[in-house]
Parts: C-alpha cells; structure tokens; sequence
C-alpha cells in the first residue's frame, strides 16, 4: 500500500487538480488523507466533492504545514509514504513506477524522481533533473524536489517525522536523517510537476532560506551521528550552505547579497560557486538594467535545467 498525504490550505484555485492527479493515478492499493488547516476560501467544498474517494481528511486550524503532514503520517499504515503540497500534481502512472522501483530495491529507504515546472495555469517551464546522491551530497545541500520523493514507512518511523522548527527547508532536513538510515535511489523518470506562483514559499520568502540552511549546519554540528562526515565534509557543507542562499537571494532579486553569498561559497569551496557561474554573471549584470535580461536568463536556466 502507498499512502499520500495532502498538506492544504487556502489553495483552492489548485487543489482540484492536485486530488485528482492522486486519484486517477488507477493504483489499486491507495490510501489517501488530505489535512486541511482550516480554510475558508472554498477548499472544503472541493475535498467534500472527493471525500468519497479518500481514506480521510480533517478541516481544523494546524500549527503549520510540518504539522499537518505529520497529522497524516500518524494516520498512515501503507508501506510507502509520501506527501503531495495542494498545488503540486503527479504525473500519470507515478505511483504504479514508485512501488515496481521499491519492490526491486528492498534495501532502500527513499527514492526521487525528476519534476516538470508549472506555472499556475499548469502551462510547464522547465524540467528539474537531478542525480544519484548519497548522504555526503545532501549534506552539502544538493537539493531535491520533494513532491518526486517517496520514503519506506519503516526507515521514516525510525528517522522521525517532520522537524516543526522548519519551514522552508523541512524537506530536506528530512532527506537528511532518512539518508542515514538507508540508501537512496534516484529514478530518472519525471514523477511530479511542482507549481511556481506568487504565494509559492520559495518566491514568497526567498530571503529566509539561507537562514534554514544554516540552522541546519548548526544542529549537523551538535548531533553525534553526523559529526564525522561534517568534519570531513566541513568546506563543501559551508560552501553549500552558501550557495543555497546565494541561489534564492538571487531568485529574490537582491543581487549584492546574492553575489557575497557566492564570494562565501567560493572562499569554503571554489568548484561549488563556479557551478554556477552564468548566475554569478547575472548577479553581476542585474543592477545595470539590461534589458530583457530576466527573459533571457530564464531561457538559458531552463537550457541548463538549473536548481538549487
């Protein structure tokens, strides 16, 4: 059985799309919550539409979206779980892949897949490819999209849930304890669309994300299980720990931050900042106004297929 939990509030424009993306899927063994935070724009009216078709959902005011997604993790029983945020979709025949990749990996904890970009008419902009990482990548915040990630019930029972203190990065800090626990397996098929539009968390606050990134480093420093591979990896960790937050200040339009950000990144780490140099030229040349110059680097983000 898979379970999906669906953290929503106030996104009805989006939320239809993303219950049925989940249940058409036509996977046989579907349990399926939606936990709503209470929301008063038309969201309940459209999950009582489905409620038929879910396992079961709730409309009550939550301490936050970790909250929510961890309200529904208690309630799950399948052997893989996943969440899916109320304006994000899968793709077709997602979960069907998800359970043969599982079946033929028993020693794996997690798997994560590529994500098709949309804007909020579900017109596509982009696809995010990723790569196969281990635990030391993630540690230096090679980031993956989390509506494609998947995880084994067992391994994120002995992980733990959620970490209520994050609210940007409380996927990956996730990612992190799974990844010590067991392999994770990239499956280089487009799993999920994830939508950008102006109430999105990383357009909306793309100043607090450096913040989270080093809160992160902070409690990998004070936790036993870590500390080695921290030591070790101390210069790519710091240098990553930058360069997230030089990519979303960027994102935010604060180019001399941004461009600090790298200068930070690059002293800990050269390679990692000169990855990504045409952003540290665009860093360079927004302040001057050149015109078209956002069209332009968008199209030649998208050639690069960039993320964070």
């Amino acid at each position: 059985m898979i379970t999906i939990v669906t953290p929503s509030y106030n996104q009805a424009p989006y939320l239809e799309e993303t219950l049925l993306s989940v249940l058409r899927q036509g996977y046989p063994h579907l349990e399926y919550f939606v936990i709503d935070g209470g929301s008063s724009d038309g969201s309940v009216e459209i999950i009582r539409r489905y409620e038929r078709q879910l396992t079961g959902w709730v409309s009550e005011k939550d301490e936050g979206q970790a909250h929510a997604i961890n309200k529904g993790f208690q309630r799950a029983s399948g052997e893989i779980i996943a969440w899916l945020n109320s304006d994000d979709t899968y793709q077709p025949g997602t979960l069907q892949k998800v359970e043969e990749t599982f079946r033929q990996n028993p020693h794996i904890g997690m798997l994560y897949g590529n994500v098709l970009s949309i804007d909020e008419h579900s017109r596509p902009f982009n696809l995010q490819t990723f790569a196969p990482y281990n635990l030391p990548d993630l540690l230096s915040f090679r980031i993956i999209s989390q509506p494609a990630v998947f995880m084994r019930r067992e391994v994120l029972q002995q992980a733990g849930y959620l970490n209520q203190n994050y609210h940007l990065l409380l996927d990956h800090q996730l990612w992190l304890r799974v990844a010590n626990l067991a392999p994770i397996l990239y499956l280089p098929q487009t799993l999920a669309s994830a939508r950008y539009h102006s109430q999105a968390k990383n357009l909306a606050r793309t100043a607090d994300f450096g913040k989270e990134a080093f809160q992160i480093v902070q409690w990998l420093q004070t936790e036993p299980a870590y500390q080695p591979l921290y030591n070790h990896h101390r210069n790519k960790i710091l240098a990553g720990a930058h360069r997230l937050n030089a990519y979303y200040l960027l994102e935010g339009s604060f180019p001399r931050q941004s461009l600090q950000a790298y200068a930070n990144a690059f002293r800990y780490n050269p390679p990692t900042a000169l990855k990504e140099l045409h952003r540290i030229l665009y860093a360079l040349l927004l302040p001057l106004g050149v015109t078209h110059l956002r069209q332009l680097y968008n199209r030649l983000r998208a050639a690069l297929k960039t993320r964070p």
